[in-house]
């Protein structure tokens, strides 16, 4: 059986972006009368077909729309500071998509190592995981973000933030709870994830201030990275439409 392949057209105006039919036309050789499936990154897939396939351009015309069911309950939002190497943020960024999330921001936290993040290029890798795990949603990608600007910002159902301090360090005494055990099927969940020096203490405590929650991911000392894909993984595992 031939293998059909996924297009990502977030306007769905009847010829593929210049990207994309590129790769339609000049790598995989489609031609007219080829089949194609397209994802608008908001929910549907579309069965269409290759009218003309010239130089730089790929018209196609819709055969069938495809409404997709969601894959998880709730909404599942990331926060992360990014590392000194960003191979590793786009290896996360590319693995929680195909995992499944609704929006990544990265933050700017006082320890970070890194300001600055190309956004297009991290977009571009969003779209192709979105595109190879066969998802009909593409994750909402926010600019660099000041972790006080994210944190004040009024934000719908439960907030929890990351860190390896002791609670009585942060002066709230008692102990933090694992993440998985306090995550709500169908709740919309952030969850914050810093950098490799971790928050700042004070950074904690302002977080909790606007009714974030400190949770922990386990007993061992996770890169920020893989702690990330861990957070992820287990917001899906709670909110899994097929439980």
């Amino acid at each position: 059986m031939k293998e059909v392949r996924f297009f990502y057209d977030p306007l769905m105006a009847g010829e593929l972006p210049s990207e994309e039919a590129h790769h339609a036309i000049r790598v995989l050789r489609l031609g007219t009368g080829d089949e194609l499936m397209l994802a608008d990154g908001k929910g549907c897939f579309y069965r269409a077909t290759i009218t003309a396939a010239t130089g730089h351009r790929c018209t196609y015309r819709i055969e069938e729309t495809l409404q997709q069911e969601a894959a998880w309950t709730g909404r599942i939002h990331l926060a992360v500071a990014p590392t000194k190497l960003m191979d590793r943020m786009e290896w996360m960024a590319e693995k929680a998509t195909e995992i499944g999330l609704d929006a990544l921001t990265f933050l700017d936290c006082q320890f970070s190592e890194r300001r600055v993040v190309k956004e297009e290029r991290i977009d571009k890798i969003l779209v192709a995981a979105m595109k190879q795990s066969h998802k009909a949603w593409k994750p909402r990608l926010a600019p660099m973000t000041r972790l006080r600007d994210f944190v004040t910002e009024e934000r719908e159902g439960d907030k929890f933030i990351c860190h390896c301090y002791d609670e009585n360090d942060i002066g709230t005494g008692g102990g933090k709870p694992h993440l998985f055990d306090v995550l709500q099927r169908g709740v919309p969940t952030t969850v914050l994830i810093g950098p490799e020096g971790d928050f700042s203490i004070e950074e904690v405590r302002l977080a909790l201030q606007h009714g974030y929650r400190s949770v922990s991911l386990g007993n061992s000392r996770l890169r920020t990275e893989t702690a990330a894909i861990c957070a992820v993984h287990m917001m899906q595992l709670k909110n899994r439409q097929d439980k």
